[in-house]
């Protein structure tokens, strides 16, 4: 029987993060997976993190991923492969079946790091293919290079709903629209704006009655809701689709630690069902951690944070961490975790509706909350709306998600997000914006502009994150869209904007006429995207 002073099971962020912790201690680390490659999630998500520095804030999870891995091969980490484990039992001992063989292990420690599993729903013809999860349509896309469909109906609007929809319009799919039988949307208001605005209608308050079609799915019918989220007869609509993509939450894949004896509660704040955990994620059982979406659902950054919290904690109970430096490191692990775990999305208000205000005050776009954008009307008065003349940022960043690397790239410290990474980011009206772009490039959510009104006579240009191939080349003519994703003018491309600080996305900046600057925020190239304008 093998033996390891830390196993590690699952080798996603969470997994890794707590091998790398407990290897540069000194210990003789092994992660079992049971895919074909390491990372978890993390090579499926081609879209930049919030947070702030610490939380790897504006860089891709497919990025991150690859840090992750090469920090562990530096750390001496073995990393097995198509490796199940079948068991957790008395002593810590595990059973592992790789290679067409069934393998016995000891450890001193362990972490389950399991992750979650894909909810789905039920419906008449959710069996049809054509009907998938999420997950599996991220894994076509960004792990194989397969488009899922050509007409998508996304159901459910958290922040993998949001996140999936706009993958699949990169990947060049039409998404039809996207529903949610809450009567607002789940996730971030700045991943429902980038798709509003690109014409996505999202319909709060309707689910998914049937799935059409014979050997596939070749329609949907959706409903209006009521408050038991039921569907209302008689307000069915057909829509034409041909994949119906799932995005109804997670669910903790907990049944190792079950299966070890450890302590099981149910917690619906959680997603399900999760073993009960000291601070330092240790289990009812002495030895045995968790971490990661095993613990309850939340994103990568937290389960990253826990993976290191955990792996400090057996560190020190096997003497491979004076109890000095675990204060330290943990300190700093469970300050950052707080971090990413403030604002009107953290755990504490998960699942909330009676939230109306920011933190600091500022109404709550009703819009952006049922149709992904905000209204005109609503705009003016946050402290990121800059109003006046020449080159100026403005950031339609309305809610308090915790995310600051904005205020971090700004050469000239023109934005300003403070100490709390949730406060929402403010423009210093004493500096002056210098239009280089970078905040543009840097933005997780996609969700500042830079304008200029001193262009030309009449017209002046708008600089907006652009994350589409082929890239609209310089003079390309084409029609500005506003934040709901209608045409309000004509508008040509005046130059692209990428440099290495922006994290490969691109600053498309247009020329509009003056009148319509406040309100274009997206750029649609005409049907012959050749043609050049002046």
């Amino acid at each position: 029987m093998k033996r390891y002073e830390m196993i590690v099971i699952g080798a996603g962020p969470a997994g890794l993060s707590a091998a790398c912790v407990a290897a540069e201690a000194g210990m003789d680390v092994v992660v079992f997976d049971e895919n074909q490659r390491p990372g978890g999630q993390l090579f499926k998500q081609i879209h930049k993190f919030f947070g702030s520095r610490e939380h790897q804030a504006g860089i891709r999870g497919v990025k991150i991923g690859e840090n992750l891995l090469e920090s562990a091969k530096n750390a001496g980490v073995k990393v097995v492969l198509g490796a199940t484990v079948l068991g957790i039992y008395k002593n810590k001992e595990l059973a592992v079946r790789f290679g067409g063989a069934v393998h016995n292990y000891k450890a001193d420690a362990v972490v389950i790091a399991a992750g979650a599993s894909e909810n789905m729903m039920t419906f008449d013809g959710w069996t049809k293919p054509g009907v998938m999860g999420a997950g599996a349509a991220q894994t076509l896309m960004n792990l194989h290079g397969v488009r899922p469909g050509k007409r998508v109906l996304t159901v459910g609007s958290g922040n993998v709903g949001l996140v999936v929809s706009f993958q699949l319009l990169q990947a060049g799919c039409d998404v039809v629209a996207i529903i949610d039988a809450a009567p607002r949307i789940g996730g971030y208001g700045v991943h429902a704006a980038k798709l509003a605005r690109m014409g996505i209608p999202f319909h709060t308050s309707h689910t998914i009655v049937k799935a059409l079609g014979g050997d596939f799915v070749d329609g949907a019918v959706i409903a209006e809701t009521d408050e038991a989220f039921a569907p209302k007869p008689g307000t069915e609509k057909n829509l034409d689709v041909d994949t119906i993509c799932i995005a109804v939450g997670l669910s903790p894949m907990s049944r190792l630690a079950d299966n070890a004896g450890c302590d099981i509660v149910y917690d619906g704040a959680k997603g399900g069902y999760v073993p009960l955990l000291s601070d330092e994620g240790e289990t009812s059982l002495s030895g045995i951690f968790c971490a990661g979406d095993v613990c309850g659902i939340e994103e990568a950054s937290s389960a990253m944070i826990q993976g290191k919290i955990a792996a400090a904690a057996a560190a020190r109970d096997l003497g491979y961490l004076s109890g000095e430096d675990f204060i330290q490191k943990t300190g700093e692990y469970k300050d950052s975790l707080k971090k990413i775990r403030s604002g009107m999305f953290g755990p504490e208000s998960k699942g909330r509706a009676d939230i109306a205000r920011t933190d600091e005050g500022y109404p709550l776009s009703r819009s952006l909350l049922q149709r992904g954008f905000i209204a005109d009307d609503e705009v003016t008065g946050f402290p990121s709306i800059a109003h006046g003349g020449g080159t100026r940022a403005v950031i339609e960043c309305t809610q308090n998600i915790p995310c600051d690397p904005c205020q971090d790239i700004c050469p000239q410290g023109c934005i300003e997000v403070g100490e709390n990474i949730t406060s929402l980011p403010a423009l210093t009206g004493n500096k002056e914006c210098i239009g280089c772009g970078l905040c543009v490039g840097v933005c997780s959510g996609q969700a500042i502009f830079l304008i200029n009104d001193d262009f030309e006579a009449g017209y002046g240009t708008v600089g907006l994150p652009y994350e589409f191939l082929p890239l609209p080349e310089k003079g390309a003519v084409g029609r500005a869209l506003d934040r709901s994703g209608k045409e309000i003018c004509d508008a040509v491309v005046v130059e692209t904007v990428n440099s290495k600080a922006m994290g490969k996305t691109p600053m498309l900046v247009m020329k509009v006429p003056t009148a319509s600057l406040a309100g274009a925020r997206f750029f649609r190239a005409d049907a012959d995207g050749a043609r050049k304008g002046g």
